[in-house]
């Protein structure tokens, strides 16, 4: 029988580039200044990262659980229900997988989790009650709407774009390069600016600026 063809899809240049180590980041020195620090002495707690969309919130979570080998939970954003955030604490209750040291629970969007759900966390944030190895990180765009007794046992770390067009450009001129873009590249300053900084939609306008070239 023949072989049947293989077909490989590109995938979307917003994961390609996605940045998996802190050093990668563009800009956001303080929050890869914290991430470093404290994967080098890792330990149970909770963090919240909040700012704007597609400053690199959920990739700084991933690349944290790539730097301290942690077994990832991901509860994506309009899921974090009482029930899934109770089986994913269930899941902590056994060692993680082999070659990991710790659980890290990634909870996007939690400014969009129910006030229910909020109120289950709360002795499972408190420093008694958390799990032996066992990390949670929310992201959220905004604290508004956050329980004050939620928000009190997170460690808060804010992602900021602000003053970040210059660096990104520089960034999207080396995507356009890499990608074989040719000589009439976008203004790419510009393109940082009308997405507010947001590299994650820089990089799919660029992408579709690559397209037509």
């Amino acid at each position: 029988m023949a072989a049947q063809p293989s077909f490989a899809f590109p995938m979307p240049l917003s994961e390609k580039y996605r940045p998996r180590t802190f050093a990668e980041f563009i800009g956001l020195e303080k929050p890869k200044r914290i991430m470093e620090r404290f994967a080098s002495a890792p330990r149970s707690c909770a963090f919240i990262f909040s700012g704007p969309s597609g400053t690199g919130k959920t990739c700084m979570a991933l690349a944290l659980a790539e730097a301290i080998s942690a077994e990832l939970i991901h509860i994506p954003s309009q899921h974090g229900t009482v029930g899934e955030i109770e089986e994913a604490l269930r899941r902590t209750m056994y060692v993680p997988m082999l070659g990991k040291r710790f659980w890290l629970i990634l909870i996007d969007e939690a400014d969009s989790i129910s006030r229910a759900a909020q109120l289950a966390l709360l002795s499972k944030l408190d420093a008694t009650g958390l799990r032996e190895n066992t990390i949670f990180i929310f992201t959220c765009n905004s604290l508004d709407g956050l329980e004050p007794r939620f928000l009190s046992r997170c460690l808060p770390v804010e992602f900021s774009s602000y003053g970040m067009s210059a660096e990104i450009a520089t960034f999207l001129k080396d995507v356009w390069h890499r990608e074989g873009g040719n000589g009439n590249c976008p203004d790419l300053t510009r393109l940082a600016k009308d997405t507010r900084n947001n590299v994650r939609d820089c990089l799919s306008r660029l992408e579709i600026e690559l397209l037509a070239s």
